[in-house]
């Protein structure tokens, strides 16, 4: 008759609170739990989605990531397999800014992996080493809408960097400060100096996944071009997705459109969320959409 809903930014916390019975259903189970919850009866639900954990990188004049060295070399640092040991599995690899199975994938040059060495060859040519690191700073957030677990997780990246010769300083907010602040874009001055913000994003369609995070006109705080990227060259790209109706001659630009998301490094790519849950056995009824949006209507309660 009714659905009650409890904010528990902890992930502890949530699997706590589902194992005592305070509730029947979490979102982003801390995966060293899930153990213990498929071992009790609890039901884990998950299922690959539209969405991508990423760091949006500031393109300000002056921004270390100006360097598409930089910007390869941190690709680069990432093993995104040991991240997925970290999160128990639950994550899809990141091989670029969208899905690997994405129909506008396409056919980067770059390949978006682990090779720790190469990394350090382009920090070495852009003029930086373990010794004498390339510092940034980075805004992230302890918990979010689609973060999935980003405290652990950006810790995660931050060893990796630093293992190549890239030095992160957190700047940690919390979430509704970070959403303004995302809004408010790379020039404002209440980042404080940040060059790169963790934020995940919904890459549904062409405008929500792709257009709106580069497009000339839509610089923060006019849009949601956090990192004041303008580009003509995929300016011209995205007029072209605005003004192709032809479903296949959409798909092959939209190709193209990602394909220099990837070759030029244009975000640290990192993995896409599978969108994690856990509930109790008596709930019934419920089936994993690959969409941030879920239909309740079928659920019950036994």
């Amino acid at each position: 008759d009714k659905m009650v809903l409890i904010p528990l930014p902890e992930p502890n916390a949530r699997a706590a609170a589902l194992l005592s019975g305070q509730v029947d259903w979490i979102e982003a189970p801390a995966p060293d739990t899930i153990p213990a919850m498929s071992g009790n009866g609890f039901v884990i639900s998950s299922n690959a989605y539209p969405h991508n954990w990423t760091w949006h990188l500031s393109r300000l004049d002056g921004s270390p990531w100006n360097d598409i060295r930089v910007r390869k070399a941190a690709n680069l640092a990432i093993d995104r397999e040991g991240m997925g040991a970290l999160l128990g599995g639950l994550m899809v690899p990141a091989k670029g800014f969208l899905p690997p199975s994405s129909q506008w994938f396409g056919e980067p040059t770059f390949d978006v992996t682990y090779d720790p060495d190469a990394a350090k060859a382009l920090l070495a040519e852009a003029g930086y080493s373990v010794d004498n690191p390339l510092k940034v700073k980075a805004l992230i957030s302890p918990s979010g809408s689609g973060q999935m677990l980003p405290l652990p997780m950006n810790e995660y990246l931050q060893q990796s960097l630093a293992e190549v010769g890239i030095e992160v300083e957190f700047m940690v907010v919390e979430w509704n400060q970070m959403i303004n602040l995302w809004r408010a874009g790379a020039g404002d001055a209440a980042v404080e100096g940040s060059e790169s913000i963790n934020f995940t994003y919904f890459i549904q369609d062409p405008f929500t996944g792709l257009i709106r995070h580069l497009s000339c006109d839509l610089i923060a705080p006019n849009g949601t071009n956090w990192g004041h990227y303008c580009d003509p060259e995929m300016q011209a790209l995205f007029d072209q997705i605005k003004t192709t109706f032809d479903p296949e001659e959409q798909d092959a630009v939209l190709r193209q459109t990602h394909e220099k998301f990837v070759n030029e490094a244009l975000f640290l790519m990192v993995t896409h969320d599978v969108a994690p849950r856990a509930m109790s056995p008596k709930v019934k009824g419920f089936v994993q959409a690959q969409n941030w949006y879920q239909n309740f209507s079928s659920i019950s309660m036994e």
